[in-house]
């Protein structure tokens, strides 16, 4: 891929303010690994996923595409030190899904329960025969009003009023029914549940928050759900086909994980490819957006609502900061210090950005501690500003995974993406990278 001049936000590091100095030396350090790579633009997102057999099933909107998966398998396939393929932010399970399909064995973690449970309901779809699905719908249909209502957290604000009650209840009484079944209908019964919340609810999935939306016309949750199992049922057909004719891997190991400490899952030196997209440092909270389908099938109540969010990466403002934790990098402290003389809309976004740098930095030498000799690693980040404050996330983790051993070998530019008006008009047009880290640990 040729090396293409860049846009440097700032092009003269002898010019820049003393509050931009770090940022500024960094990006003239990789500027001759950067690459403009538009053509990728239209896979680091989970659009390329809708019309993809499976993961079109569920919308989880972080999620990146197959074909990026596929793409990079075939690049760097036969040259892995080892075939294993992981995925520590395995969202719903793009990548294990994708390195099986194209005879990878892989393995895939996530701190959200409800994407391990969307991951695997994936893997059930494929131990299913044709027309298990639709004939169970039918049986379930006819004696719904046999179950009760199962429980969720209904302490949590957004269930009350995401749902009238007599739909939520119809829904509770779907659950129970769901939970009836034997593997592996279970399994895939629960992705195809999990896939109608937010359609039959009075929410959307709108950036860091799930918004009410209280004029939003709600659909039979019987209608939706007979959608959602009669597209499963072509996809089951569609793997009964394909698989006679693709050579697969064999079915991913899943583990509901942490990403910062794999040792329970992985020993060292034994995954040869990592392909994965961690949260964003952009205030998003996974928990939040997808308080919905959390509350109605992993936890009790609120509390354990919260015990979830302040154990995920910390990637939100509520993320927690221990006393004894550092900024990890030079340029990760010069943020904070540019930051602490603006008005914020939150004051808490500077202890955030230094707890996401912390977790990523244990990210880091975990994925060090895994990979084999020669193997890579391909990561998908998206850089962030903050109140005119530029935060290179592509340089600094790129930085960072050099001082613990991987060598930074290129960045890809997938695309750009604007800001706020609001930002637009208090500091410019200054549009952020979305970049493709490729990092590699020395033989």
């Amino acid at each position: 891929m040729p090396q293409l001049p860049l846009p440097l936000e700032w092009p003269d590091t002898h010019n820049v303010q003393d509050h931009q100095r770090e940022r500024a030396e960094l990006e003239a350090r990789y500027a001759p690994r950067l690459r403009y790579a538009l053509e990728w633009a239209q896979w680091v997102s989970y659009v390329g996923n809708r019309d993809v057999p499976g993961l079109r099933l569920y919308r989880y909107k972080e999620a990146f595409s197959y074909k990026l998966v596929r793409q990079f398998l075939r690049r760097l396939g036969p040259d892995l030190p080892t075939p294993l393929v992981l995925d520590p932010f395995m969202g719903m399970g793009t990548t294990p899904f994708a390195a099986m399909r194209n005879g990878f064995p892989s393995a895939g973690v996530d701190r959200l329960p409800v994407a391990v449970a969307v991951a695997e309901g994936l893997l059930a779809l494929l131990r299913l025969q044709p027309g298990q699905l639709l004939e169970t719908f039918r049986l379930l249909r006819r004696n719904l009003s046999s179950f009760p209502p199962a429980p969720i957290a209904d302490d949590v604000r957004i269930v009350r009023l995401a749902f009238p009650e007599e739909i939520r209840e119809h829904l509770q009484r779907w659950k129970s029914a769901v939970d009836t079944l034997e593997s592996p209908l279970r399994e895939a019964f629960l992705l195809l549940f999990l896939s109608i919340l937010e359609p039959c609810s009075q929410t959307a999935k709108d950036g860091q928050f799930l918004r009410l939306r209280p004029d939003k016309p709600i659909p039979s949750p019987d209608e939706v759900l007979k959608q959602q199992v009669t597209r499963a049922e072509e996809d089951v057909r569609f793997f009964h086909r394909v698989r006679s004719q693709e050579r697969w891997g064999p079915p991913p190991s899943l583990w509901n994980g942490d990403a910062r400490n794999l040792r329970s899952f992985l020993p060292k030196e034994t995954v040869g490819f990592i392909i994965t997209s961690p949260p964003y440092a952009n205030r998003y909270d996974y928990t939040r957006t997808y308080s919905l389908e959390l509350c109605f099938a992993f936890v009790r109540n609120f509390a354990e609502l919260r015990d979830l969010r302040h154990s995920v990466l910390r990637s939100h403002i509520e993320s927690r900061l221990n006393a004894d934790e550092k900024p990890p990098h030079p340029a990760v402290e010069e943020v904070e210090k540019a930051l602490a003389g603006k008005q914020l809309n939150n004051p808490k976004i500077p202890a955030m950005l230094r707890a996401y740098f912390v977790d990523m930095e244990a990210v880091v030498r975990e994925m060090y501690r895994v990979l084999a000799p020669g193997g890579w690693v391909v990561m998908v980040v998206d850089n962030v500003r903050f109140e005119g404050e530029m935060v290179p996330v592509d340089l600094i983790l790129s930085d960072l995974a050099e001082r613990h051993g991987l060598h930074a070998s290129e960045i890809w530019i997938a695309r750009f993406k604007g800001n706020s008006s609001q930002q637009m008009r208090k500091y410019g047009r200054k549009p952020v990278r979305e970049s493709i880290l490729l990092w590699q640990k020395p033989a």
